[in-house]
C-alpha cells in the first residue's frame, strides 16, 4: 500500500476524484446496457435516454480532467500518486469513447428492422456480455488496485474478437444469399464492430490499472508473441 498523505485537502481531492471517475463508469455501464436494450427491442426512446445519458458523461471527462490537472498543478504529486492520476486521466477518456459507442448502438435502434440480428442472437448477446464484464472488471480492478484482476480482463479480449470474427463471417453468409437483408445485416455487423471497441477499451483500462499499481507498461505487449510460440 503507498503511504497515507500529510495533506488533508490532498487526501479529499484524491477521494473526489475516485468518487467521480466511479460515477463516470457507472454512467457508461447503465448506457450500454440500454443501447443493446434499444437494439434488441427497436426502441426509440431508450435510444434517446442513451444520448442523454452520454451529455453527462461528456460532462463528466471534462471536469474529472480539470480536477486532475488542477491537483497536479497544486499538489506535484509523486510515484503512486502521479500514476494514480495520469491513470485517471487516460482511463476518463477510455469511458468517454465507451459512451460513444453505447450512442452509435443505440443509432441502430433507430433504422430499420430485419430478421438478420435473429442469425447471429446468441454470438451477438454473448459478445456484449463479454464486453460488458470486462468493462465492470476493469473498473472494479481500478477502485480496488487489483492489477491480478485487470490482467484477467487482457486475458478476454481474444473471446471477443473470436465472436465478431465468427458474426461477420454469419453475417457474410446471410446476405450472399439474402441480399434484401443487406442493410439490417450491415447494421448487425456495425454493432458487433462497437461493442469489439467497448471490448478494447475495457482492455485500454485494465493496461492502465497495471500501470497505475505495478508501474509497469505492458500495452502491445501481446501483440508479439514469444519466439517459441510459432
Amino acid at each position: 500500500m503507498h503511504s497515507s498523505h500529510t495533506s488533508r485537502d490532498f487526501e479529499a481531492e484524491l477521494r473526489e476524484l475516485r468518487a467521480h471517475t466511479l460515477a463516470m463508469g457507472a454512467r457508461c455501464e447503465r448506457s450500454l446496457r440500454l443501447a443493446l436494450e434499444a437494439f434488441w427491442e427497436n426502441s426509440m426512446k431508450l435510444a434517446a435516454e442513451v444520448e442523454e445519458i452520454d451529455r453527462h458523461i461528456d460532462r463528466d471527462e471534462m471536469e474529472i480532467d480539470a480536477l486532475v490537472l488542477r491537483v497536479l498543478a497544486l499538489r506535484q504529486p509523486v510515484a503512486y500518486d502521479l500514476r494514480f492520476l495520469a491513470t485517471a486521466l487516460k482511463l476518463v477518456t477510455d469511458l468517454e469513447r465507451v459512451g460513444d459507442e453505447a450512442v452509435n448502438i443505440a443509432e441502430r435502434a433507430k433504422e430499420g428492422h430485419g430478421v438478420a440480428k435473429d442469425q447471429v442472437r446468441v454470438a451477438l448477446k454473448e459478445m456484449a456480455d463479454q464486453a460488458q464484464q470486462m468493462l465492470r472488471d476493469a473498473l472494479d480492478a481500478f477502485v480496488e488496485g487489483e492489477a491480478t484482476r485487470a490482467a484477467q480482463v487482457l486475458e478476454r479480449d481474444d473471446t471477443v474478437d473470436n465472436l465478431y470474427g465468427g458474426i461477420l463471417g454469419s453475417m457474410m453468409e446471410f446476405m450472399a444469399t439474402n441480399p434484401a437483408e443487406i442493410p439490417a445485416a450491415i447494421r448487425v455487423i456495425k454493432v458487433a464492430k462497437y461493442l469489439e471497441r467497448v471490448a478494447d477499451h475495457a482492455t485500454n483500462i485494465a493496461e492502465e490499472v497495471i500501470f497505475m499499481v505495478r508501474g509497469e507498461d505492458v500495452r502491445h505487449v501481446r501483440t508479439h508473441p514469444p519466439p517459441n510460440a510459432r
